[in-house]
């Protein structure tokens, strides 16, 4: 998460005034049960930038917890949080409890009938709990949380003794085991560790909040550090490339899946590519816990979408599990991301698995349990990498090119921000059109907070010849904002030529990131790729992957794991970037199997012939036929 940016700002900034109900937009389409990330919710402004006059919208750090019928969402940094039915369509909700400088990191907990909430803090402050989080109806359960045992204050932390705490508790998290013990779990820093500490928050004694006395239970225990000489993945830096730099380790979450317990991390650092969830498994609430050899867990470092580290882990009704995450713009800021959703699980064995392989392609949410090995992947391909692009007008260096480049870091801007403005993407033939994602990108977008007007609004055109236009979706009504609009379109359309229509976003000026059009070409999918070799090297943490391009693909995921049948991690590259891959994310001492597959506008091609990286070799690993 690295809530560790977020200083506790004591901002005179009104709540809005909305009444504590969920506000609910017109829908871009009400039947869609597909996704993809970034999540489509109504980002933020971020107002911590505002004197040095840096606007963006930004979502980090997503808690998600099913309470009652529906599933509810917090994060850093927004006057309130979201509220959904089906992980689909999420409404936001302004609560009638919620501090000006608004949640950091904020931990849940749903026990005895009640939903907790707790933000991260330096000092003492309130529990909320509410039994109604749909309307926004919150109440303090203790005015004042129990000070930290044995540690320090916010304003002596630089008096910090040897076996003193430091002040918190900061990125926390929540869990209550079956016994109904709870503990909390908290720490963000690349000095000190992660700590837990059983706690007893009073339930079920009969008084209903505000005067409730909390207290900690037992000694806080020392649950686990970063080793980036032995683990490459908790190296800092993109592509943990930064050896010098102490990486942070932050974001706990527990679940227990059977008689064991994970206790979940995020590191090295949420401002780069590499920022991924980490798990160790131990058979108590504060362990002892070992490291997990699959690790990273949810790990997501190419792509549109980077990054997947500091979310929860949860289960839908169904009893699918879901791991989200924190990915990076960093665009105005280092600290501007969005959130994802990833479909998760475990093995019969106990292994945790986040399968993040094109997990910025629409992904399809099930209504029933899924079966082992079953995919929510849609099979729409990505067909608008690197197509031409032409625009009704343009800033200098900033041309209709870049909405096609797959980075959010770059992006179009509009001479002005007024209606009829046009984007349009030549597909380069006739192709079979699902969905569009149109991703904003703030360019000096002077907003820092709240209001009316920050809604987004545009029609969705399609063509076969470039000159008669047909409409795809029309959101020109729409009351919410999308910073990150998905459209799941009514029904398929054959088309070679889309068009974004522009009418209104709350912005300053017109600016998009990426224009991302799903679907089909006709045709087989692309052969498998060769891998020619892959070297673990010298330093065992890093492995060298080459495979011989194929033609006409779009991109490649090289994928690794344990074994042949659980290739859980994924980078996935592009076809206009090398065909050799240092991957260092692997951890010293732990035997992978790794393979390439590609794909282009037609499909997925089958996975290359697997080789195995020893743990000792710095040698080509042998074949796995």
């Amino acid at each position: 998460m690295s809530a560790r940016f977020h200083p506790r700002l004591r901002l005179a900034l009104a709540l809005a005034a909305a009444l504590a109900t969920p506000v609910a937009g017109a829908a871009v389409n009400p039947h869609a049960r597909t996704w993809a990330n970034p999540m489509d919710v109504d980002y933020r402004y971020n107002f911590e930038q505002m004197n040095q006059g840096i606007s963006y919208r930004t979502g980090a750090d997503p808690a998600v917890v099913r309470y009652g019928d529906a599933y509810y969402l917090f994060q850093t940094l927004a006057d309130g949080y979201w509220h959904s039915t089906d992980l689909v369509h999420w409404d936001f909700v302004s609560p009638d409890k919620w501090p000006f400088d608004s949640e950091v990191a904020p931990a849940t907990l749903v026990a005895d009938g009640k939903l907790f909430l707790l933000r991260s803090t330096t000092d003492q402050e309130p529990l909320l709990y509410s039994t109604d989080p749909a309307h926004g109806h919150w109440k303090f359960w203790t005015r004042l949380m129990p000070p930290l045992p044995n540690a320090v204050t916010s304003s002596t932390e630089y008096k910090i003794k040897p076996g003193q705490l430091p002040p918190g508790p900061w990125d926390p998290g929540l869990f209550q085991d079956n016994d109904g013990k709870v503990y909390m779990y908290w720490g963000s820093s690349n000095v000190y560790p992660m700590y837990g500490q059983q706690i007893d928050l009073k339930l079920g004694d009969g008084a209903q909040g505000e005067g409730k006395r909390l207290a900690y239970v037992g000694e806080t225990t020392t649950l686990l550090r970063l080793h980036p000489d032995q683990h490459g993945w908790e190296r800092f830096g993109r592509d943990h490339r930064d050896e010098k730099t102490l990486p942070f380790m932050e974001g706990a979450w527990m679940n227990r899946h059977g008689d064991r317990y994970y206790l979940q991390y995020a590191a090295p650092g949420t401002e780069y590519n590499a920022y991924a969830t980490g798990v160790y498994v131990g058979e108590h609430p504060l362990g002892p816990f070992t490291y997990a050899p699959y690790n990273p867990v949810g790990y997501k470092p190419g792509g549109f979408v980077e990054g997947a580290g500091h979310g929860s882990t949860f289960e839908d009704a169904y009893g699918n599990v879901w791991n989200t995450g924190t990915n990076w713009i960093g665009l105005n800021w280092n600290f501007e991301r969005r959130i994802d959703l990833y479909p998760a699980g475990f093995h019969d064995d106990g292994q945790m698995w986040v399968d993040t392989r094109f997990g910025d392609f629409p992904q399809r949410m099930p209504d029933h349990k899924l079966q082992s090995g079953e995919s929510t992947f849609t099979g729409w391909m990505l067909l608008s990498w690197h197509k031409h692009a032409t625009a009704s007008s343009q800033i200098p260096g900033h041309g209709p090119d870049q909405v096609t480049d797959e980075n959010p870091r770059t992006f179009w801007g509009a001479a002005s921000n007024t209606p009829g403005q046009t984007l349009t993407v030549d597909l380069g033939g006739p192709r079979t059109v699902y969905a569009i994602q149109v991703n904003y990108a703030d360019d000096r977008s002077d907003r820092y907070g709240d209001a009316p007007d920050l809604v987004t609004q545009f029609m969705l055109e399609g063509s076969t010849d470039g000159s008669h236009w047909q409409t795809l979706a029309d959101l020109s009504h729409e009351t919410r904002d999308h910073a990150n609009a998905y459209v799941e379109l009514d029904a398929p359309a054959h088309i070679r030529y889309v068009r974004y229509v522009h009418q209104h976003v709350g912005a300053r000026h017109l600016a998009i990131s990426d224009l991302r059009v799903f679907g089909h070409q006709d045709g087989p999918p692309p052969p498998a790729p060769e891998l020619l070799s892959a070297t673990r090297d010298q330093d065992t943490r890093n492995a060298t992957i080459r495979w011989k391009p194929v033609p006409g693909a779009v991109g490649y995921n090289v994928r690794w794991g344990l074994t042949a049948d659980r290739l859980h991690e994924t980078y996935q590259r592009f076809a206009d970037q090398p065909t050799t891959l240092q991957l260092r994310a692997l951890s010293k001492g732990v035997r992978y199997v790794v393979a390439v597959e590609a794909f282009d506008e037609r499909g997925v091609s089958k996975l290359s012939r697997t080789i195995t990286l020893e743990p000792q070799g710095t040698t080509t690993g042998r074949a796995s036929l």
